[in-house]
């Protein structure tokens, strides 16, 4: 399903940017966010559980520096555009924030109190894995390539200060998503998006 009309993907990355500008302008620093700005809208567990809820939710707008921003936009617009051609806007959307929430609510139960956790890995790391899923449900081909495929995605993605949480309350949401929305669609549906599909996965 294409969403041509709306183009989300490149909407996410312009706020991502705008947000990024305006925090490098307060900051006078235009390689990294400023750490008033981490600590007040990036996600702090410790502020979280004592009121600063809106965390969870704009901590995945927020970015550590230039190089976090541009990695996270450029695995946005690869991975983003290939899901708009599976999803309606409503759907997207959805697996965006609700896979950016787990991730959040993961490192929010396990990881630790007074250590910042910034940006849309998790977010991305849902779409991700829910075009994976759902790419594999739509011609009936086994789930447990969709699941190695996608955790092989999460393992090299390991390194220093990666969220690992957040990748992977992410990646596991994205695949639950990606596995209801393609059990959802009635059959004559697979059958014209895979014959009119652009592009293999």
């Amino acid at each position: 399903m294409n969403c041509e009309k709306y183009k989300p993907t490149y909407i996410l990355i312009a706020l991502n940017l705008a947000i990024f500008i305006i925090g490098a302008i307060i900051g006078n620093n235009a390689l990294s966010t400023p750490n008033s700005i981490v600590l007040k809208w990036g996600q702090v567990n410790y502020f979280v559980i004592n009121g600063a809820y809106w965390q969870l939710i704009t901590s995945m707008f927020i970015h550590a520096d230039i190089v976090h921003l541009f990695g996270n936009l450029l695995f946005l617009l690869i991975f983003g555009l290939r899901a708009e051609e599976m999803f309606s806007l409503p759907e997207y959307l959805g697996v965006y924030f609700l896979g950016g929430l787990a991730g959040n609510l993961l490192y929010l139960l396990f990881g630790p109190l007074g250590v910042p956790a910034v940006g849309a890995s998790g977010a991305i790391f849902a779409i991700f894995a829910a075009a994976v899923m759902y790419d594999r449900r739509s011609i009936k081909q086994s789930i447990v390539g969709a699941v190695i495929f996608a955790f092989f995605l999460f393992f090299i993605n390991i390194g220093a200060n990666t969220n690992l949480l957040a990748h992977f309350g992410g990646l596991a949401a994205g695949l639950i998503l990606g596995y209801i929305i393609a059990s959802c669609r009635k059959p004559e549906h697979y059958s014209y998006e895979f014959k009119y599909r652009n592009t293999p996965f």
